[in-house]
């Protein structure tokens, strides 16, 4: 079964296609779609937009948000009413881990409960594995050792308590010992005062890539990076995801503001459309790539991240190269009054140009949807 188009990519399409510059036929070839699927959008457009009678996707969606928040409500007054009886019961009041597991049964979601309840819900866990796990009592009495150990030489610091816990019998590495320090505070009195100061730290990847732009097949490697450009209403950016073996743009996406959610909607857009195979992402050192967000959809969906270094555009030159064939082509050919005229000059310099127009010479003098297509055919029979 195929996988569905992005939204965003849906009404870029249908944006085009009301402009009336071409036949439904023709900008169904040009995107790449077919023409029913193409009139299918459009009256779901008109849906939305009240031109047609029908249900909305917002109404949709309010409807089946307000199931389920009642059945969330039912949960929560359940909780409630078994927590009350619970704790009228002659037990420890502290200990409300078991009725988080009878609720579970009855068919109560952990997380509801322990929202309800007011504890997380890997603390119920950590209890239903272990109640007290070994790891707790040895970390405990290593913890009154550093503290013995500080005491008798504030200027120590973990270093030579790691060696005091050696010296005394205990088996115990220099990584452990400085989490316990930290944990409790214990400084050598010559240290530096923490929170002074700033560092920058690590990158969140490696550099996988070392400036080798190449690869043997489909979504082997992607490389993704952000542009900008002016408009009269203001600035317009665009995360582009490129896959390197066809230098196919599989992922994009376009917004107002230069924000995490651009980079992560850019993601989600190229793994909709791909298979992912051992894919590696690279990048540059942005913030939007070293995000929370965007490292969560990488790990979810088994992408390895790659970054280059600081202020090394050469670690991303393949991307550059796209972008300086945007900026030549489409966004300094001239003055954009709107950031929607802009956006759409782009997707259809994109998908119409660049995708299925446009040869290039390391690709065999074929268009990247050419390339792909070719290839895969080859390589199935």
């Amino acid at each position: 079964m195929p996988k569905p188009y992005p939204p965003e990519f849906r009404r870029d399409v249908v944006a085009v296609a009301r402009k009336h510059e071409a036949p439904l036929n023709q900008i169904a070839k040009d995107f790449g779609i077919s023409e029913s699927c193409l009139a299918n959008w459009l009256k779901k457009a008109d849906v939305e937009e009240g031109v047609r009678p029908g249900v909305t996707e917002k109404e949709s969606t309010e409807l089946r948000d307000a199931k389920k928040r009642i059945r969330l409500l039912e949960q929560e007054a359940e909780v409630m009413r078994r927590a009350v009886a619970y704790l009228s019961r002659d037990v420890n009041p502290k200990m409300m881990y078991p009725l988080v597991r009878e609720l579970a049964v009855d068919g109560v979601p952990v997380t509801v409960t322990c929202r309800v309840l007011r504890f997380s819900k890997q603390a119920f866990y950590q209890w239903k594995r272990d109640p007290v796990s070994q790891r707790d009592w040895d970390n405990a009495h290593l913890t009154n050792a550093v503290w013995d150990a500080h005491r008798g030489d504030p200027a120590f610091g973990y270093r030579f308590i790691a060696d005091e816990l050696h010296k005394s019998g205990l088996s115990v590495g220099e990584n452990r010992v400085w989490r316990l320090c930290s944990q409790q505070r214990l400084w050598s009195v010559f240290a530096k005062k923490r929170g002074l100061t700033r560092k920058a730290g690590p990158p969140v990847h490696d550099d996988l890539v070392k400036r080798k732009f190449t690869a043997t097949r489909p979504n082997q490697l992607w490389l993704t990076d952000i542009t900008e450009h002016r408009t009269d209403e203001g600035k317009i950016y665009l995360c582009a995801i490129k896959d390197v073996y066809s230098n196919k743009i599989v992922g994009y996406s376009i917004d107002s503001r230069m924000k995490a959610s651009l980079a992560v909607a850019a993601a989600r857009n190229a793994i909709g459309q791909r298979t992912i195979d051992g894919t590696i992402l690279h990048s540059d050192r942005g913030s939007q790539f070293r995000s929370n967000a965007f490292l969560r959809v990488l790990k979810n969906n088994g992408i390895t991240g790659s970054m280059g270094r600081v202020g090394a555009c050469g670690d991303n030159a393949a991307m550059e190269s796209f972008f300086a064939l945007l900026q030549k082509n489409v966004l300094d050919r001239k003055r954009w009054s709107t950031r929607e005229e802009l956006r759409l000059a782009m997707v259809i310099w994109i998908e119409r140009t660049y995708h299925r127009k446009r040869r290039q010479r390391r690709l065999g003098k074929l268009t990247p949807i050419e390339f792909e297509t070719i290839n895969v055919a080859l390589k199935a029979a």
